[in-house]
């Protein structure tokens, strides 16, 4: 059964997980008309492969350390840290340390809105 998605005027939380960072898995918070959350849970050594996505997207880093490959080559992605991306930016993700992200999606590019 997949898990319900936050509903409008719902507070989530997307504080850091601490101890239960490696218990907890990715999960989607919201998905809607042209906007998709989610909290993205990296363990060490886990990756992301090479992606890009059709609108615009943001990466904050919750907790923990990624490294982020963008055309800016590789950065480190540390708690507090945030990135945009534009629409079809190819990027990667590694964790440095176990790691959580709020990733928010833009479903649709800006010329097809």
């Amino acid at each position: 059964m997949a898990l319900p998605h936050a509903q409008s005027g719902q507070i989530v939380s997307v504080r850091p997980l601490g101890d239960r960072l490696a218990q907890t898995v990715t999960t989607a918070i919201l998905k809607a008309g042209q906007l998709e959350v989610m909290r993205v849970v990296l363990p060490v050594g886990k990756s992301m492969k090479e992606h890009q996505t059709p609108g615009e997207a943001t990466v904050q880093c919750i907790e923990g350390m990624v490294e982020f490959v963008s055309d800016q080559g590789v950065q480190q992605l540390r708690a507090g840290d945030f990135v945009h991306l534009a629409p079809r930016a190819l990027h990667a993700l590694k964790a440095v340390e176990p790691a959580s992200l709020l990733v928010t999606l833009c479903l649709k590019p800006a010329d097809a809105a």
